[in-house]
């Protein structure tokens, strides 16, 4: 087979001017699935915890889940009655809210995690 050289050198050139000025969409696609391939591993370790029997593997979900559902309830059933209460004992005092920012990610992430679970099982997948 005999060596074109014309040929080889736009081979040669295409290489270059991707090496430069890498297409894009090509190297989205490449980090969307690295990516994906992360969030699977995740995933299949979150359920082989989930799985574990033992309280220290497998508790630390429904803790959190606790934790974020008592700063909820302190936030707008427990803070507005204390309130009232030290008020109408004549000692009124300041309590301050407990702070949503960092806890609404974790919270609105288990809630969705559990809602896709629910899904599941009306649906009758694994």
């Amino acid at each position: 087979m005999p060596l074109d050289p014309i040929s080889a050198g736009f081979s040669l050139a295409q290489v270059a001017i991707n090496k430069i000025w890498p297409d894009k969409t090509e190297q989205e696609k490449a980090e969307l699935a690295a990516a994906v391939s992360i969030v699977n591993g995740q995933l299949e370790i979150n359920k082989v915890e989930a799985a574990n029997p033992n309280v220290w593997s497998s508790g630390w979900r429904p803790y959190i889940g606790w934790v974020c559902g008592t700063a909820f309830a302190w936030n707008w059933i427990g803070l507005p009655v204390a309130k009232v209460i030290a008020e109408y004992a004549g000692y009124p005092i300041t309590l301050s809210a407990a702070d949503m920012t960092e806890m609404m990610p974790v919270l609105l992430g288990m809630l969705g995690l559990g809602a896709m679970r629910s899904y599941d099982k009306t649906k009758g997948t694994s």
